[in-house]
């Protein structure tokens, strides 16, 4: 058979190459085969009609202020240089202005959403306005009891992704698994070895194990701290945990710990992923090729780095803090009520946590959940060790990083407003906690748009 490259189609069928692209990634095309990361195109290949996918439908656990259910649905604005066409020329990016691009809806739709936090739920409902109310302010303990006595319908039919940040508190005790060894069940009767357990409800990635359980998604999407790594055998607990799902009826990939700053964040968090897939919905032939997938790197469901500052070819370099911040205003002259407030918490010395003031040249230190304001400083004074002379000598003050500025480092857009004023609304101290435990939207934009791609591969 004769191929011709995607430019040569793209000119032929009068359309772009990036749709062209698209075709071939969603394999509208016979006979269309990738060849060193290159796709090439049968000759005599005809233009296929243009239809509307059908979407995909999330049920977002542990969903906190939505950085995950954002990611995943796309259409937000990013920086320009947080883009690297290079690595992903096919994605059909808008230009907003010189500074910023938008990026393109997914397939991807929240269907339902869950945390326990209050503030949580108003800063998502927000912001998610266009959506019915779908954010279940309960314990997924009690959704899952609720469920299996049948009072009511918990969780909503034909469930395509489960995703969930299940809270890093659970692996506070290294090597321990409490709640693995009780022997009673959480409804009082004997334990069997796949239920959760009322012991267990600090071990909440098993009640997240019990709605995939459940639901049946094809796909689900677990993340954590990097530091779960460290804790003995507890990974490999997990990856066991998920995989033992109906009776091993789930492949869970091989973990990988992604750095957000590999994906146009400009920031050193690190995180583990667990993604895993379900078994019976794969089509013929994709389990064994994803059971070697070291064989086979074009199955692979992490994404491509497309930042480093290693100088590999293709890669553009880490996005600094100062590019991403560096048109804000200072608190006291902006309109926008996220720049206007910042913690108040004083410089308690270098030994302190988050004492430290960001470095505008590198990324930034992980943007933690802070309880007592001790938020990094956007500047310090000279006296407690500040580098910023050039903004000191012209008279901005010390002072933390602002909500906006703990946003944009996790890649949150600016038309998400996180405080909402006056009683029962959200505190810039719950700004502050929600932002620190989001999951950056762009990093997970890039693990969507990859299992976007993989989708018609994997499930037909």
């Amino acid at each position: 058979m004769e191929y011709v490259s995607v430019k040569e189609k793209a000119e032929e069928w009068k359309v772009s190459e990036r749709q062209v692209q698209y075709y071939c990634r969603q394999l509208q095309i016979d006979g269309v085969v990738k060849q060193s990361g290159v796709w090439l195109v049968p000759k005599n290949a005809q233009k296929p009609y243009d239809k509307k996918l059908k979407e995909l439908r999330i049920l977002s656990l542990f969903s906190g202020c939505g950085g995950m259910d954002l990611g995943f649905e796309g259409h937000f604005d990013i920086f320009k240089q947080q883009y690297n066409p290079r690595i992903n020329n096919d994605w059909n990016v808008e230009e907003v202005n010189d500074k910023f691009i938008r990026l393109p809806k997914t397939r991807f739709t929240t269907v339902f959403a869950n945390d326990i936090v209050p503030a949580t739920q108003i800063a998502w409902s927000e912001f998610f306005a266009d959506k019915k109310p779908v954010y279940c302010l309960d314990s997924i303990v009690d959704l899952v009891k609720l469920h299996q006595k049948n009072q009511i319908k918990v969780f909503p039919d034909n469930i395509d992704v489960v995703t969930g940040g299940f809270p890093c508190q659970d692996f506070s005790i290294a090597g321990k698994r409490l709640g693995f060894n009780s022997e009673s069940s959480h409804n009082g009767g004997k334990l069997d070895v796949d239920d959760p357990t009322e012991e267990s409800r600090g071990q909440l990635y098993m009640w997240m194990r019990e709605v995939i359980s459940i639901t049946q998604p094809k796909v689900f999407v677990a993340e954590n701290v990097k530091g779960l790594t460290n804790l003995g055998d507890i990974k490999q607990i997990i990856e066991s945990d998920f995989s033992s799902i109906s009776e091993g009826g789930y492949y869970v990939f091989p973990t990988r710990v992604l750095l957000a700053a590999d994906y146009g964040v400009s920031q050193s968090r690190e995180r583990v992923i667990f993604i895993g897939v379900r078994k019976k919905d794969l089509k013929p032939g994709i389990l064994e090729k994803l059971e070697n997938i070291h064989d086979y790197p074009e199955l692979d469901p992490y994404p491509l780095k497309t930042h480093n500052n290693s100088g590999e070819a293709g890669l553009l370099p880490y996005v600094t803090v100062k590019e991403i911040l560096s048109d804000l205003d200072e608190p006291e002259e902006s309109s926008d009520i996220d720049q206007q407030r910042y913690s108040k918490a004083k410089f308690m010395g270098k030994h302190c946590q988050g004492q430290v003031e960001v470095d505008l040249s590198g990324i930034a230190p992980t943007i933690r959940s802070e309880h007592h304001g001790n938020i990094e400083f956007r500047r310090l004074s000279k006296e407690n060790g500040g580098m910023h002379f050039d903004e000191l000598s012209k008279g901005k003050k010390q002072r933390r990083l602002t909500i906006r500025e703990c946003a944009r480092i996790q890649s949150f857009p600016d038309n998400y407003q996180f405080i909402r004023p006056g009683r029962g609304g959200v505190s810039a101290t719950s700004a502050y906690k929600m932002i620190g435990n989001a999951v950056p939207p762009l990093m997970a934009f890039h693990i969507a748009k990859r299992l976007e791609d993989l989708w018609p591969i994997y499930f037909g």
